[in-house]
């Protein structure tokens, strides 16, 4: 049996193998095209685990400094202002992060949103003039002013209403 491909005459052996290495070509293409789709998910996917590990990290060293005293300029560890307990913490967990809550929100480039806010992140607020970390189930750990503790507060009303931004480390 004779079958015409693209003008040539092929019998019919070579024609079977002409459409069977055609098939395997677009397979192949296609196959090629969807791994390197899903090796980038799988990048970012390992990416965001790994943060989520130093996030705990973090979250537990600033958890740990609780009772600690705020002193203006302080970075720990045993007293601590606002920005310096999120960047001892971070540490802790192997980030490195700016020393003023202002340059922490701005070289920090990953901004979240309040409604996305995941442990580890970092809140700012009255005009980036204070940072703490959110902890989860609605709660933050920071070291609020001179004369008080770190603690870990409630995010009501008045945090709400003067919420900045904030920020996600170690991506």
């Amino acid at each position: 049996m004779t079958v015409t491909a693209g003008g040539a005459i092929l019998h019919a052996p070579t024609a079977q193998a002409a459409t069977t290495e055609s098939a395997s070509t677009t397979k192949a293409a296609v196959t090629a095209g969807t791994s390197k789709t899903t090796s980038a998910a799988a990048l970012r996917a390992a990416k965001v685990a790994r943060q989520k590990v130093k996030a705990r990290k973090a979250v537990t060293a600033a958890k740990n400094q609780v009772g600690d005293p705020y002193r203006y300029g302080a970075t720990g560890p045993g007293s601590f202002d606002c920005s310096g307990l999120v960047q001892y913490a971070w540490k802790k967990a192997g980030v490195k992060l700016p020393r003023v809550a202002a340059s922490q929100f701005a070289r920090i480039k990953n901004k979240v949103s309040w409604r996305n806010l995941q442990p580890g992140d970092l809140m700012f607020f009255r005009g980036l003039g204070h940072v703490g970390m959110y902890v989860g189930k609605g709660k933050m750990v920071h070291s609020p002013r001179t004369g008080e503790r770190v603690r870990i507060d409630k995010l009501g009303g008045w945090r709400r209403a003067s919420f900045v931004g904030a920020v996600r480390p170690g991506m």
